[in-house]
């Protein structure tokens, strides 16, 4: 496939647009994960990569011809996400409450 094609496909809205950006994103989540140390910024990373793995979903449901249990499946993970970010920030807010550091490093044991 040719860089313009590519391109082309890209800004056209075809399946390959929509794997790249996924995919993009889930990369740049990950290495946020793996090479930040703050909680917060890892949190942040996860969230990122959720997020590109729901951007996947939908683009092989609009492949697959607008298959409706994608979109479900879809609203299911923002949900699961919306709970998980509630408990994440209260889970960071404590950390930082005790040891006034959000650093991953600072945090190596579960007693205060």
């Amino acid at each position: 496939m040719s860089t313009s094609s590519f391109l082309q496909a890209l800004w056209t809205g075809g399946l390959q647009g929509y794997l790249l950006v996924g995919f993009l994103l889930f990369i740049i989540g990950l290495m946020t994960v793996l090479l930040r140390r703050s909680f917060l910024l890892q949190f942040m990373g996860i969230e990122l990569m959720l997020n590109a793995i729901n951007i996947i979903l939908l683009a092989f449901g609009k492949w697959q011809g607008g298959a409706p249990t994608a979109s479900t499946f879809y609203l299911f993970i923002i949900g699961v996400a919306a709970c998980e970010a509630a408990v994440g920030l209260a889970l960071i807010v404590e950390l930082y409450r005790l040891k006034s550091t959000t650093d991953a490093d600072q945090h190596s044991t579960l007693r205060h």
